[in-house]
């Protein structure tokens, strides 16, 4: 069906809008919400209908859906102040009221069968989560093994990057001896997780281990214990912790296998895996590395989503970081990031990507509204989390920044960007004017990595503001270092403050230090 209203048509086959014939460029899901309002223009349609049918009942601010309203509005031209088309009617909801015609598009007579598109094949891996062992003695509590298998296969599955065997599969083998590589190879995958439980009175001991069928290997193991104050929480708790150690080992496992690679023989996914393992790394000379290994995965797919949204969030780190001109970069970056939402939208790391973008071109709302969205699709995504707090720091929001900050510091303790979060977290402190906190994450930000300029320019800010002048102007010369195009130039003009006493504030800690 074609919905067609001023010089607009809105296909919903093609799920295209044009304007005046020229494609009018939508996220996926503005796209739906817009279809979804011209639909049922006969009637005012409520918040919860929006949320029904777009979002599909998940939990959803008000930041995010009037961010995807106000983008519809714009992409016809349209504006809260005029609604023209999209009209708010006050405690109710929203209706288009523009005069809309409909038409059936005609349908194509069927082509002569061709060949079959060539589909860029990728060696990507696949993991099956077997059931825990009850270790107990006594079948009454197979409920908690079962329990934490089934949240760690929902979980893995949230990450995208792998494909993750049904639960109806991997639990076949409950109960039976069956090695290793025999379950992966009828299973058809490369990982296999396994473990136990042992519940005693009010204690539990649980161990997981992942293990690389291919090799026979052992790439991680740990032991949980636990006192069973709260079934659930303590099931979430180290659920939480399992899938969180999980993901970096098969990236780690994934590279050491593109390493051994012949780069003529080298696929998307390898290359992938090449990629993440220089942007984890968090230097300018492996996040230009990675866009190098990026572009040459895009090129041999080009719908390669996960690629496109790694490629989006490396520009924008190095924009934020001053490795890179934000004029140059932001338009490439958003076109990768979009890609990658259209590409598929289930994807935490598209929105992640896509978050980043708008950070960096001050639009708040729609980068807080996109990083909540990450995280609803996969609550344990660190970076996703990092970032939710850097947004939420700059929109004037301190003590969410601070409480988001260490969410991301406690899923993943060992990540390579901790010094990052420590640092938002020190930002956060310092907005509050808790200088001698923001101080000592700075220091903290500093002791896991001593070459990132965050934590350089919380230290420098906070000494500033403090009186400190030995340690600003320690500060000011390791952040000269690390960003030698440091200005109050570079800071007034680049970061994305909502508020324009935030900004006055983060400078005067900046003079103070004495950088001019």
């Amino acid at each position: 069906m074609r919905f067609l209203f001023e010089n607009n048509v809105l296909d919903g086959d093609l799920r295209e809008l044009t304007c005046g014939g020229a494609a009018v460029p939508l996220q996926p899901q503005v796209f739906d919400l817009l279809l979804y309002l011209v639909a049922q223009r006969a009637r005012v349609v409520s918040k919860d209908d929006l949320i029904s049918q777009i979002w599909s009942d998940r939990i959803v601010s008000d930041s995010a859906l009037n961010s995807r309203i106000n983008a519809a509005r714009k992409a016809l031209g349209d504006d809260g102040a005029t609604q023209r088309l999209i009209k708010t009617i006050p405690r109710k909801g929203f209706r288009f009221v523009g005069d809309v015609r409909e038409d059936v598009a005609a349908t194509l007579a069927p082509a002569e069968p061709g060949p079959a598109p060539v589909r860029a094949v990728t060696d990507r891996p696949a993991i099956a989560v077997l059931a825990f062992e009850n270790m107990s003695g006594d079948p009454a509590q197979d409920y908690f093994g079962d329990g934490i298998s089934e949240d760690i296969l929902t979980a893995l599955s949230k990450q995208r990057w792998f494909m993750v065997i049904a639960r109806n599969s991997s639990f076949t083998y409950k109960g039976r001896s069956v090695h290793i590589r025999q379950i992966a190879e009828e299973l058809g995958v490369r990982y296999v997780v396994e473990g136990s439980v042992r519940k005693v009175d009010n204690r539990v001991r649980i161990t997981a281990q992942l293990n690389d069928a291919t090799t026979g290997s052992h790439l991680w193991a740990e032991r949980y214990d636990r006192e069973l104050v709260d079934v659930f929480a303590v099931q979430d708790d180290i659920t939480n912790a399992i899938v969180a150690a999980i993901e970096p080992q098969i990236h780690a496992a994934e590279n050491f296998r593109a390493d051994r690679k012949p780069p003529a023989s080298l696929d998307a996914w390898d290359l992938l895996m090449r990629a993440l393992s220089h942007y984890w790394r968090v230097t300018q000379q492996d996040h230009k590395a990675a866009q190098e290994l990026l572009e040459r995965a895009i090129s041999i797919d080009s719908n390669y989503g996960q690629a496109l949204s790694v490629l989006a969030a490396s520009h924008m780190f190095g924009v934020h970081l001053g490795w890179a001109e934000l004029a140059t970069m932001a338009p490439i970056a958003e076109a990768a990031a979009l890609a990658a939402v259209r590409h598929d939208y289930e994807d935490a790391w598209a929105h992640a990507a896509l978050g980043s973008v708008f950070f960096s071109t001050r639009r708040l709302s729609d980068a807080l509204s996109e990083f909540e969205q990450a995280l609803a699709l996969n609550p344990n995504f660190s970076l996703a989390q990092g970032y939710y707090a850097l947004a939420l720091s700059y929109a004037g929001r301190s003590r969410e920044s601070f409480d988001a900050a260490q969410r991301a510091i406690r899923l993943s303790p060992r990540d390579p960007s901790l010094a990052i979060y420590y640092g938002i977290a020190g930002y956060a402190r310092f907005t509050e004017r808790h200088y001698d906190e923001a101080i000592a994450l700075a220091r903290e930000a500093i002791r896991h990595r001593g070459d990132l300029t965050g934590a350089y320019r919380v230290l420098a800010v906070s000494a500033g503001m403090t009186g400190d002048s030995a340690l600003a102007e320690m500060a000011l010369g390791e952040l000269r270092r690390t960003q030698p195009n440091i200005s109050l130039h570079w800071i007034a003009t680049q970061l994305p403050w909502a508020s324009d006493a935030d900004r006055e504030h983060y400078l005067e800690g900046f003079r103070r230090a004495g950088l001019q």
